[in-house]
């Protein structure tokens, strides 16, 4: 099961990356392996909102929708995501946003995933890492795109 965490400090405010990532719908401008980004359903439940969205990932000859809930805590600068439906056993990510003191801020961010397929889980296994820097590096990327 593929498991990677992420900690790094940038020079945006923890509003801005987490009204980047927030933004579910435009990662297929910006995200490696994105081809399209459709959201489900939005509602909100208290002191958070609460997303259905479907992405389509796009990788060498895999081609899969999934489906997934996502919970956004703008109060609390967090998002959670979680498993719905497609090609995986299981799925949960998070990410938490942070103000530093001397600026910029902290971003946390941790990914837990399952394939359903033992072939597309050794697959990915293999440039599992490599693929999660990538993804990493494409929302940085972004915010400089956006805020630098």
């Amino acid at each position: 099961m593929p498991k990677t965490a992420e900690r790094r400090h940038l020079p945006y405010s923890a509003r801005q990356m987490y009204d980047l990532v927030a933004d579910v719908e435009r990662y297929p401008e910006f995200l490696p392996w994105a081809a399209a980004a459709r959201i489900r359903s939005r509602r909100a439940c208290g002191d958070h909102e609460l997303l259905e969205a479907d992405l389509v990932i796009s990788f060498r000859l895999f081609r899969e929708r999934f489906g997934s809930r996502v919970r956004l805590w703008p109060g609390r600068l967090r998002i959670e995501t979680e498993y719905l439906d497609g090609p995986f056993r299981h799925l949960h990510s998070h990410w938490q946003f942070a103000d530093c003191p001397d600026g910029g801020c902290e971003v946390d961010f941790a990914v837990d995933f399952e394939f359903r397929s033992a072939l597309l889980q050794k697959v990915i296994g293999a440039v599992f890492n490599e693929a999660m820097a990538r993804i990493v590096r494409a929302f940085e990327d972004r915010a400089a795109q956006l805020y630098g």
